[in-house]
């Protein structure tokens, strides 16, 4: 059975990604389960740096100018491993257990689970790589440890990304705020 594919559909464009179901479950089958509920429509990019990602997924960018943007996540709770068939928890402010389980390096056009930088803080936010950003690879020397779950199926989408980064900022945050329309899953 293929892997899922998520559409993202942004006031920039549309940006098609592979979900890596099959080698990242307890991530993919977290932000399926996000994505089914409509936990991402109408949240906006709170940080995007050229060069390097597009941030997004945090309940508080609802409000695009939120100070509280980048701070918050999912509701405690559970949802089902789409591959194992268990029930996986949120907890501690809608954390999941960090997992490690496939060497997939954040290249250009991947989606990797932010965190806090502490172990198991990573909920439902999430970057769109728009580099090689080895230095998050969970495998690699040093602090960061962001697992890539998911990939852009082609270019367009790819521009997509590229193009949310290079909006003008006010401290990393978009002057023109880019809101996420929906999130669906196929």
């Amino acid at each position: 059975m293929p892997n899922p594919v998520a559409t993202f559909d942004t006031t920039m464009g549309e940006i098609k990604c592979e979900i890596y179901l099959d080698k990242m479950p307890i991530t993919a089958s977290n932000f399926i389960d996000l994505a089914n509920t409509g936990f991402y429509n109408g949240l906006h990019f709170h940080r995007v740096i050229p060069d390097f990602m597009d941030q997004f997924g945090c309940p508080h960018s609802k409000d695009p100018k939120s100070s509280r943007a980048g701070t918050g996540g999912p509701p405690d709770g559970t949802y089902k491993n789409l591959v194992t068939g268990a029930t996986e928890k949120r907890s501690g402010g809608g954390n999941i257990k960090d997992e490690f389980a496939a060497k997939i390096s954040n290249e250009p056009g991947t989606l990797s689970m932010a965190n806090t930088g502490s172990p198991n803080s990573g909920g439902s936010q999430f970057f769109m790589n728009t580099v090689h950003n080895d230095f998050l690879d969970w495998f690699s020397p040093g602090e960061s440890k962001h697992p890539v779950f998911g990939k852009v199926v082609d270019q367009a989408s790819f521009d997509v990304m590229v193009a949310i980064s290079k909006t003008p900022t006010r401290d990393d945050c978009p002057v023109t705020p880019v809101t996420m329309k929906s999130v669906t899953v196929a």
